[in-house]
Order: C-alpha cells, then structure tokens, then sequence
C-alpha cells in the first residue's frame, strides 16, 4: 500500500497544461497521447523491460537541515545527503524532502548496474525514522534524477530523486544497448563501429520509463547509420531530442588479404 504525500493540486495543473497545448499537436501524436491514457501504459513484450533483480527498496531517514558541513558529517557516518522532488512537467519542483540513505547500498546499486542504468530505474523508496525502524514515515516510488560520484574513488556524494506516481511524465535519459555486431555486413567487412550516443532523451509515463533501448546494428553495412528517429521504442514515449540526431555509423573498410586474393 502506497503512503503518498497528497498531490492533487500539482498533478491536476500538470494535465491541464500537458494536454492544452494539444489543438495545436500533430494528429499522429493526439493519437498517441489519447491511446497512451488507456490500455498502452504496459511493457510491451517486445521491447526491454526493467529487471526483477535489481527491484530494491532505497531505506532513508529524514534530514533535518542541508549545507556543506551537514553533507560531510553524513558521509563521514557512512550516509549519503539526498532530496525527493515533487514531479512537474518532468522537471523537479516543490515538495521537497530532505533524507539521507545508506552509502554501501546506494554504491552497490550504481556498481552493480551502471550509473545510466540506475538512472533509467524506478525504485521503491521507504523514508523511517532511523534504520532498523519498523515503521514508515513515508513510501513513494522515485526516479533518480541525478548522483554525483567522488572522481578518484566513485563513491556517491549525493543523490537527487524525483517522485514518479502513475499518472507522472518524466524526462529520462535512456541508456542505449548496442547489439548485432557479429552479424553486421560493414562491420564484417572490416569496417569500424562510430558510436556518437550512448543515450536518448525521451518525456515517459512514469509507468513505461524502459530501462534501456536496444540498438539493432544486424543489418548495417558500411556508410550506413542510424538516427534517433530509428529506435524502436514504446508508442507512449516521446522523443525529446531531433529525430535526425546521429547514433551510430558504420565507418570505413579495409579489403582483407583473402578478399585481395579472390579478385
């Protein structure tokens, strides 16, 4: 059962701004937008879904006040700062709480996924009076909208959340998986694989946020590129960057000594 903090207000302004400026949209993308309302806020099966294993509950207590000298005393204690924000328009706004949550978890998370990853993941977040308490100040699902690691050793130094209900939109940088390699004509050709991006900026129901984008590369010959408009993605999601911005590319060739020799 979910302990939310009552958000009608902001959740009701954020609609009626979202869909005014639909008069305006192209039909294809009302017709998105209304079919998204309805049956399509689901994982598709063919398109990445978030991993059941990395499916943890964040445990925080509260933090009374912020600052440089707080910060450091909570990671001296082996507490990493962090602050909850209320969603709107995809951006962070009000209703902001401050909390402090555990380092080892929050470093085992990022280690174990990757920074992108954590970031493209909801998590379960349960807000207690002190660790080891039985009882719930508050739980909300949140979206990691940003962590700053230490440059030499990667240890978290802060954390920003933002709350994502169901009904939230969300901007989410997308992680993208490269896959096809082994069976792409340019690259067996001998030609090199340019990666320009290794992310993808979407606004998502906060229901059908994908963990990340897969990234055919199986029918790519040399001279050959994709562009953001060439992700298949959930028809929910809108793509928050040019269509035409470069991916990847196939580039160049070198003609092998057996090839030399069949000519």
């Amino acid at each position: 059962m979910w302990i939310q903090r009552p958000i009608l207000t902001r959740s009701h302004h954020h609609h009626l701004r979202f869909f005014a400026h639909l008069a305006t949209a192209p039909l294809l993308e009302q017709e998105i937008l209304t079919t998204t309302t309805s049956a399509l806020l689901t994982y598709l099966d063919d398109l990445p879904k978030p991993d059941p294993k990395h499916a943890e509950t964040i445990l925080a207590i509260p933090r009374t006040a912020s600052g440089s000298g707080i910060s450091v005393k909570e990671r001296k204690a082996g507490r990493v700062p962090a602050i909850v924000f209320e969603q709107e328009d995809g951006q962070h706004g009000g209703n902001k709480r401050l909390i402090s949550i555990q380092a080892n978890q929050i470093r085992k998370l990022v280690n174990h996924m990757g920074r992108s990853f954590f970031l493209s993941r909801l998590f379960d977040l349960e807000v207690r009076p002190e660790f080891g308490s039985d009882q719930i100040v508050e739980k909300v699902r949140v979206l990691p909208r940003q962590i700053h690691l230490h440059a030499g050793t990667d240890v978290p130094l802060n954390v920003t959340f933002i709350r994502a209900p169901t009904d939230a939109w969300l901007k989410v940088e997308v992680p993208l998986v490269f896959r096809g390699e082994d069976m792409s004509p340019g690259l067996k050709k001998g030609a090199t694989l340019n990666t320009i991006k290794r992310t993808a900026k979407y606004l998502c129901p906060a229901d059908v946020i994908p963990p990340y984008i897969d990234v055919d590369l199986s029918e790519m010959d040399v001279g050959q590129k994709l562009v953001m408009g060439d992700l298949k993605v959930h028809p929910a999601l809108k793509l928050i960057q040019p269509k035409d911005e470069p991916v990847c590319k196939i580039r160049g060739g070198r003609v092998s000594d057996q090839q030399k020799k069949s000519k």
